[in-house]
C-alpha cells in the first residue's frame, strides 16, 4: 500500500482505491469510469459474483473479492437478485477474462460499465482482506480513469467525509415502491423461472395486472376462472430483498405479495396475511427500525406468524427488545458454518451482514437457535410465546446447497391455509 507522504501514481495505473488517511492501492480500472465512496468489505465466495453485485444489501459498499478469478462465466439475465447492481464497485485480483460459459450474455466488465459500476483489477485482494480483518471495514473511494489522472488528496478527503454505514438507513433507498404479487418460482435450465397457470389465475383473481411471457395482457372472465389451489398468503416487507427469497417462498407453497419497507401495520393487515416475511436489506438496522420496528411489534401483538432473514432478523430482534451492534469486519461469503442449537447440526451458509443481534440482550421469551462457528455471534432467534423466528444468514443462496431450505418449508407449513399445516 502506498504511503500518503510519498504517493506517486504508477505508470499504467487506471484505477485506484483511496483510504481516508490518504493511502491508496493502484491497479487497472474496468467497468464504468468515475468514482464512488462507500465502505470496503470482503466476500469469500468462489461463485455468484453477479448475484452478489445485484444484492441490495450491498448498497453503500465496495466488494473486495478474495477469490482471484471473478468474471470467468460472464453474465446472464437470470443470475441477478434485483433490477440493477447495488454494490458500488468491486476489487479483483486478476483481469476479467473472456467468458467461458454457455449461459453468458455479455462479459462481466462490459456489464459493469453498462450498469455504472466501477471495477479495479490487479490488486492483492487477500492483503486487503487482512487489512480489513485487523482494522475493520474502512471508508474508501474507488475510482477509474483511463488516463490515470487521480487527485488522491481530493479522493482521500471524500473518503474521510463519508459518514459510514452506522446510523444510515439505506432500506428506504432500495425498497420497491409498489405493492406487487410475486409470480416467479423455481428455476429450470433452458426454461428460466416457473410461472404456472395457477399463479396467473391467482394474479387476476386478486385484482393485480397479469401478462404472459411476451408481456401481453391476460384477460379472463373471473366467473370462468377455476378456483386456484389453496395456498397460504405471505406478505413480504421489502427492505432490500433478494428476488430468490420470494421464489423460495413460492417454491415452499406460498402465495406472496410484496410491500415496500415503509408499509404501515394497517396496509399489511388489509391484505389479510397468513404470515409476514421480513426481508434482508442494507444499512443500520437501528436506523431502519425507526419505522419498521413499530410495525413488527404490532404484528407480534396480533399473533401474526413472522419469518425474517438478515436485516429482517435484526429488525425482529429489535422489535422484541434486543439490541444490534456494528461488527468489526462483518460476515460475507458462501462458506460460513452455522450450528443449529437444537440438534447440533452444522449448516454451510451464505452470509452478508455488517451488523448483528447482540445475544446478551435477548429477552426471556426469545431463545437463540443458531450460532456462528467462526466467532460465536448470534445467527438465529425464535420467540417461545409466538410463531416468529428469524436467521442471520441467507438460506435462499443455497451454498449447502440445500442445508437451509427447511426454513422456508417450516414457515409456510405452519401457516393457515397450508396443506401441510
Amino acid at each position: 500500500m502506498a504511503d500518503a507522504k510519498t504517493l506517486i501514481v504508477p505508470n499504467g495505473a487506471t484505477g485506484v482505491v483511496v483510504f481516508a488517511d490518504g493511502s491508496a492501492v493502484f491497479g487497472r480500472g474496468f467497468g464504468a469510469v468515475g468514482e464512488a465512496v462507500g465502505e470496503l468489505c470482503f466476500n469469500t465466495s468462489i461463485t455468484g459474483y453477479q448475484e452478489i453485485m445485484t444484492d441490495p444489501s450491498y448498497a453503500g459498499q465496495i466488494i473486495n473479492f478474495t477469490f482471484p478469478h471473478i468474471g470467468n462465466v460472464g453474465t446472464n439475465l437470470d443470475d441477478v437478485e434485483a433490477d440493477q447492481p447495488y454494490a458500488l464497485g468491486c476489487i479483483v485480483r486478476e483481469d476479467v477474462t473472456a467468458p467461458s460459459n454457455f449461459r453468458n450474455v455479455e462479459p462481466f466488465d462490459q456489464w459493469m460499465a453498462e450498469n455504472g459500476r466501477i471495477g479495479l483489477a490487479g490488486v492483492d485482494t487477500r492483503a486487503l482482506t487482512r487489512l480489513i480483518r485487523v482494522k475493520g471495514a474502512p471508508n474508501v473511494v474507488i475510482a477509474h480513469d483511463p488516463d490515470g489522472a487521480f487527485d488522491i488528496a481530493a479522493l482521500a478527503a471524500k473518503a474521510a467525509g463519508w459518514p459510514g454505514l452506522e446510523g444510515m438507513d439505506l432500506a428506504i433507498a432500495v425498497t420497491g415502491k409498489e405493492t406487487r404479487l410475486w409470480k416467479d418460482g423455481g428455476w429450470t435450465l433452458g426454461k428460466g423461472y416457473d410461472v404456472d397457470a395457477t399463479d396467473r389465475l391467482e394474479t387476476v383473481a386478486a385484482g393485480y395486472p397479469a401478462s404472459d411471457a411476451e408481456g401481453n395482457a391476460l384477460l379472463f372472465d373471473q366467473q370462468d376462472l377455476p378456483s386456484p389451489a389453496p395456498r397460504p398468503h405471505v406478505v413480504a416487507i421489502d427492505y432490500g430483498a433478494k428476488n430468490n427469497i420470494f421464489r423460495n417462498l413460492v417454491k415452499a407453497g406460498a402465495r406472496v405479495t410484496v410491500l415496500p419497507a415503509t408499509a404501515t401495520f394497517e396496509q399489511v393487515m388489509d391484505l389479510q396475511p397468513d404470515g409476514v416475511f421480513l426481508s434482508n436489506g442494507p444499512g443500520d438496522p437501528a436506523a431502519t427500525g425507526a419505522y419498521a420496528v413499530p410495525v413488527i411489534a404490532a404484528l407480534l401483538t396480533e399473533n401474526v406468524p413472522i419469518f425474517g432473514i438478515c436485516l429482517g432478523h435484526q429488525l425482529l430482534g429489535l422489535a422484541v427488545g434486543a439490541k444490534t451492534i456494528k461488527m468489526h469486519q462483518g460476515h460475507r461469503g458462501a462458506n460460513h458454518p452455522v450450528k443449529r442449537l437444537d440438534d447440533g447440526l452444522v449448516e454451510i451458509t451464505s452470509m452478508n451482514h455488517g451488523f448483528a443481534v447482540d445475544a446478551a440482550t435477548l429477552p426471556a421469551n426469545v431463545r437463540a437457535t443458531h450460532v456462528s462457528l467462526f466467532d460465536g455471534s448470534n445467527c438465529g432467534i425464535e420467540l417461545t410465546d409466538k410463531n416468529a423466528f428469524s436467521v442471520q444468514y441467507h438460506p435462499e443462496a443455497s451454498p449447502g446447497p440445500q442445508d437451509s431450505f427447511y426454513l422456508f418449508k417450516k414457515f409456510v407449513a405452519g401457516l393457515k391455509g397450508s396443506v401441510a399445516a
